[in-house]
C-alpha cells in the first residue's frame, strides 16, 4: 500500500498498531523522555507557540474539568482547541476546535505528510497524536487550547507547552508501575506541569501531597491556588432528573449538566480556574455576561464539547448509566453514587484492565447487585473469568460474557423497567458500549 492511498481507517490503525502505544501495550508502549516530542515539535515549526494553553493534569476528573473550561471559553467567543484522551468511539474525538472533531481527511494528510519523519525517531502513538493536535490548532487559528495530560505530567508529551494556567484536579494511586507507588511520588510527577509565571489551581490535596506541590511550586516560581480552601461553591445538590444544581458563595445559582456528587469537586476546581482566567482578562469586562457564559457552559457542556461517559444516562426504562471511572480514586465516589440509586434490582456490566488495582476497586462495588463480567477488546484487559473469580471472593455474584455487547444484551434482556443497569470499569468497556445500538 502506497502512503498516498491511505484511508482514514488505515491511518488510525497504523497509528494504533504500528506506533508504540501505552493504551494498547501498557508499560511496553510508554517511552520515558521528551526527546522525540521535542524533535516532532521542531519539525513542525513549534505550532503550540501560536496559541495560549491551559494544561490540565490529575488522577480523576481532568476530562470533565477540561471539557467544561473549553465550553466556557467557547461561550466567551474564542476559537478554542481541546485535546483529550482517550477517545470513546472515534479517534478524532481527541482533537477538537469549538467542539467539532478534527476531520478524517486531516488525520490522513498528517500521517501521509509526516510519517517519513516520525517513523525513524520511533515516535509513539501519543507523541504523534499530540503533535497532530498542536499542528491542527495552529492551522485552525485557535486562540486558546485546553490540553489534557495523557499520563503523569513531568514527562508527558504535552509538557512541551508553556501554559498561562495549570490545573491539577487531584492525586490518587493509578499507573503506579510508571508514576510511583505512593501518592507523594505521583504528585511530584504531576507537579511537573507547573511553569514559572503560570498559576496552578489544585483541586484536592491531602497534607503530604500539598507539601510536594508547595515544594515544586517554590522551585518553579509558581503561585498555587487550592480550590478546596477557596471553596467557591456554597452548595451542590443532585437533581432528580439528572445533573447538579449549584449555588456559589457570591450568590449565583445555575444547573450543571454533568451528574454525580463527585462533580461538585470538579465544579470547585473549575470555578477557581475561571477566577484566574478572569483576572487575566479572558472572561471579558462584563461580569453579567461572563456569568451567563459560565452557566451556559455548565448546563450544555456535552453539546458544546462532545463530552461522553461521565455518569451518562443513555436510557430511562430501565435506567442505563455508563461511567469511565476505572481506578480507586474514581470508585471512592462512584460507589457512593451507586449506593444512592433507587431501583428494583441493580445490574452491573463490568470489566477492568489487568494493570489496575482490581482487588481494591472490587471492594467498592455493591454486593446487592447482579454482575455481568466482561472484558474490553484490548490485550491489557483482564479476562472475564479472572474478574469473576476476584468478585466471587468478595461476594459479588454474576456470569461471564466474552464481549461487552453480549454482557449488556444479557443484562438488558433480564431487566425490568424499574431496574438500573450500570456499565463501566474501564474506558474500553464504555467505548464499546457506546458503539452499540440500544
Amino acid at each position: 500500500m502506497r502512503i498516498e492511498d491511505m484511508t482514514y481507517t488505515e491511518a488510525t490503525e497504523y497509528l494504533f498498531c504500528q506506533r508504540p502505544n501505552f493504551e494498547k501495550q501498557g508499560k511496553n508502549g510508554y517511552k520515558i523522555g521528551l526527546d522525540s516530542m521535542l524533535a516532532l515539535d521542531e519539525h513542525l515549526g513549534h505550532p503550540h507557540r501560536s496559541f495560549r494553553c491551559i494544561h490540565v493534569a490529575g488522577t480523576n476528573g481532568k476530562g470533565s474539568v477540561s471539557h467544561t473550561l473549553a465550553a466556557v471559553l467557547q461561550q466567551c467567543g474564542y476559537e478554542v482547541g481541546l485535546y483529550t484522551s482517550p477517545h470513546l468511539v472515534d479517534f478524532n474525538e481527541r482533537i477538537r476546535v469549538n467542539g467539532k472533531p478534527v476531520s478524517h481527511d486531516y488525520v490522513v494528510r498528517f500521517v501521509e505528510q509526516h510519517r517519513h519523519f516520525f517513523e525513524p525517531i520511533g515516535a509513539t502513538f501519543f507523541e504523534v497524536t499530540t503533535a497532530m493536535a498542536f499542528q491542527y490548532f495552529r492551522d485552525m487559528g485557535v486562540e486558546i487550547a485546553v490540553v489534557e495530560v495523557g499520563l503523569g505530567g513531568r514527562l508527558d508529551s504535552t509538557n512541551i507547552i508553556q501554559p498561562i494556567l495549570s490545573v491539577i484536579t487531584n492525586i490518587s494511586l493509578d499507573h503506579t508501575q510508571l508514576l510511583g507507588s505512593t501518592v507523594e511520588q505521583i504528585a511530584r510527577e504531576k507537579a511537573g506541569i507547573m511553569k514559572e509565571g503560570a498559576p496552578c489551581v489544585i483541586g484536592e490535596a491531602q497534607p503530604s501531597v500539598r507539601a510536594v506541590f508547595d515544594e515544586v511550586a517554590g522551585q518553579m516560581g509558581t503561585d498555587i491556588i487550592y480550590a478546596e480552601d477557596r471553596a467557591p461553591l456554597a452548595s451542590a445538590e443532585e437533581l432528580p432528573t439528572g445533573g447538579m444544581h449549584y449555588c456559589t458563595k457570591k450568590g449565583a445559582e445555575f444547573d450543571g449538566e454533568l451528574s454525580g456528587s463527585f462533580q461538585a469537586r470538579n465544579a470547585n476546581t473549575i470555578l477557581c480556574a475561571l477566577e484566574q482566567l478572569r483576572r487575566m482578562g479572558w472572561l471579558g469586562d462584563d461580569n453579567d455576561a461572563s456569568e451567563r457564559n459560565i452557566e451556559e457552559a455548565f448546563g450544555h457542556v456535552s453539546a458544546l464539547t462532545g463530552l461522553q461517559g461521565r455518569w451518562q444516562t443513555v436510557k430511562s426504562r430501565p435506567r442505563v448509566v455508563c461511567d469511565i471511572g476505572h481506578n480507586i480514586g474514581a470508585w471512592q465516589y462512584l460507589s457512593r453514587q451507586l449506593a444512592c440509586v433507587e431501583c428494583r434490582e441493580m445490574k452491573i456490566v463490568f470489566g477492568m484492565m489487568a494493570d489496575k488495582d482490581v482487588g481494591t476497586v472490587l471492594t467498592k462495588l455493591p454486593r446487592q447487585a447482579r454482575y455481568y463480567w466482561t472484558k474490553g477488546d484490548t490485550p491489557r484487559a483482564l479476562s472475564e473469568d479472572k474478574l469473576q473469580a476476584y468478585g466471587q471472593e468478595l461476594g459479588l455474584e454474576g456470569d461471564c460474557y466474552p464481549t461487552v455487547e453480549e454482557a449488556y444484551q444479557a443484562a438488558a434482556a433480564e431487566a425490568q423497567p424499574d431496574d438500573f443497569i450500570f456499565v463501566g470499569g474501564s474506558n474500553y468497556i464504555v467505548a464499546e458500549f457506546l458503539k452499540l445500538s440500544i
